[in-house]
This record gives C-alpha cells, structure tokens and sequence, in this order.
C-alpha cells in the first residue's frame, strides 16, 4: 500500500497540480497586493479620494470602558473590502483569460505545423489487409 501511495505522488499529475496550486495561491498575493494597491487608490481617487477598504455598514457601535479599552467590538458589514474582492476576481478572470488565449494560439500553430499523417480507419484497413495476405 505505501508503495502505491509512493507511486500516486509520484505521478506527473499530482505533482503539476501541486505546483499549481502552490503558484495559483503566489499568483493569488501578487494580484491581491496590485488590486489593494494600485488599482484601489486609484479608483478611489476618481471617486473623490474614498478608501473602498474602509467602506462599512456599522450595525452596532464598539462599546468602550472608561479606560478606553473595547468591551464589545464593532459589529459592521465591510462591503469595501468585498468591492476589493469583486476587483480581484474580475482581474484574475481577465489574466486566466490572456493565457488561455495565449495556450490555445500556441496549440493552433503547433497544430498546423503537424504534417497530417493517415487516419486511424486508413491505418486499421492496412493491418486488416495484411492480416488476409
């Protein structure tokens, strides 16, 4: 049985997918980083200097002591950050997008370039025929 789950893991495709999740979460950051970033700011600078990030629907106010310490924290709806999150996903849509655009340009020419050999119905009428001689 270790044997097995040793040559499971070895496979080339649990270890590309692991690979790819390791790369999808790095990609997941950076793209996380641009949007909070680059883009928010900017956007919020168009919309006349607000934070999206800070944007929130506060249901019930923090309930301080005398001392200034928080008894009961702040009960808000943050729908700021989701903004931010709706950002990222139309983002990364649109990059997933480019490649897939990229890999399937590629795999057309590499298509073409293939010199088209006998079908496979042309290949099985051959070894029919030697199989009768």
């Amino acid at each position: 049985m270790l044997k097995e789950f040793k040559n499971f893991i070895l496979t080339g495709n649990v270890v590309d997918f692991a690979i790819a999740v390791i790369m999808a979460g790095a990609i997941g950051l950076v793209v996380n980083g641009f949007v909070n970033d680059i883009v928010m700011p900017v956007v919020g600078q168009f919309t006349g200097g607000m934070d999206f990030a800070t944007m929130k629907y506060v249901l019930s106010p923090a309930v301080l002591d005398d001392a200034g310490k928080v008894v009961t924290p702040e009960n808000a709806i943050r729908y700021g950050k989701w903004f931010n999150t709706i950002i990222n996903l139309i983002i990364v849509g649109f990059v997933m997008f480019m490649i897939v655009k990229a890999y399937n340009a590629t795999k057309k020419k590499e298509e073409e370039a293939a010199p088209a050999g006998p079908s496979t119905e042309d290949l099985l009428a051959e070894i029919r025929d030697l199989l009768k001689k």
